[in-house]
């Protein structure tokens, strides 16, 4: 009966999306809504199949500024947690700045990034730092200070180091949070890489989004939205494959589910 539930679990979100491009290309079928306004699924994939080798080009570029400004934020927000954790000083100096910068719109920024540094991978580079690295930090800094502190003070007794006490105690227990923030961040840092390029460049989904847009073709519009989604979906699913392996003892964590009454566990 669970095998069954389960199927039906990932059954139900595929049929609903299913119901949903059979509706859309319903849509375009019928002609309800022009095809330049809301070109019908039919069309997205036809857009995609022809212009695929344009399209992985662009994509190269997208996935270059975003995979080294993605890696950058990771090493400067995890060492920025890691300071500000461990001295309540400077994290009481910096905190409220962190918190402040991202009251600052990336859109305003991106601009300015442009006139400094040209319409080269630098500024693109520089965005997507922006939008990945307050989640790392906040992540990873929210996942230190959740340590039991009965522990930190049991490895202190013992005469343990303070690397000590974070690479036994605190980094471990904090990995969830920080994998939580690396998924936001990591979706995000294609987004970022695209807004980058709207801004100005010669190369990247971002840019080629802006040329079909002004050339009204709406389908290869669809078609560049769909490739975003997937990329963003492949990089979540990268993580989570890096946080299996850099915490495998979560599955067997877990609770075991109840037993239907009347069942007995057999050993």
């Amino acid at each position: 009966m669970k095998k069954w539930v389960n199927i039906g679990d990932k059954a139900l979100p595929l049929l609903a999306g299913g119901l949903l491009l059979l509706i859309w290309e319903a849509v375009g079928f019928f002609q309800w809504l022009p095809p330049y306004l809301l070109p019908p699924p039919s069309r997205v994939i036809q857009a995609l199949g022809r212009d695929a080798g344009l399209l992985w080009q662009h994509a190269r570029v997208t996935l270059t500024a975003a995979s080294v400004g993605f890696g950058i934020a990771i090493v400067a927000g995890g060492s920025l947690a890691l300071l500000l954790d461990y001295s309540p000083l400077i994290r009481r100096v910096l905190y409220p700045y962190l918190i402040t910068s991202q009251t600052i719109p990336i859109v305003t920024l991106a601009p300015l990034f442009a006139m400094w540094f040209g319409f080269g991978l630098l500024p693109k580079i520089l965005i997507v730092v922006l939008v990945c690295f307050f989640p790392v930090t906040v992540s990873l800094l929210d996942g230190l200070a959740s340590v039991d502190q009965e522990l930190i003070d049991l490895m202190r007794s013992m005469g343990a180091t303070p690397w000590q006490r974070y690479r036994w105690v605190k980094l471990p227990a904090a990995l969830p949070s920080f994998f939580a923030g690396l998924k936001i961040s990591g979706t995000y840092s294609i987004m970022g890489a695209v807004i980058g390029e709207w801004i100005g460049g010669r190369m990247g989904l971002g840019v080629y989004m802006l040329r079909v847009r002004q050339s009204f073709a709406t389908d290869r519009v669809f078609a560049v939205i769909v490739v975003i989604v997937v990329l963003s979906i492949l990089v979540l699913k990268l993580i989570q494959w890096l946080e299996r392996k850099a915490m495998p003892w979560m599955k067997t964590a877990l609770p075991k589910e109840p037993l239907p009454e009347g069942e007995v566990e057999h050993s």
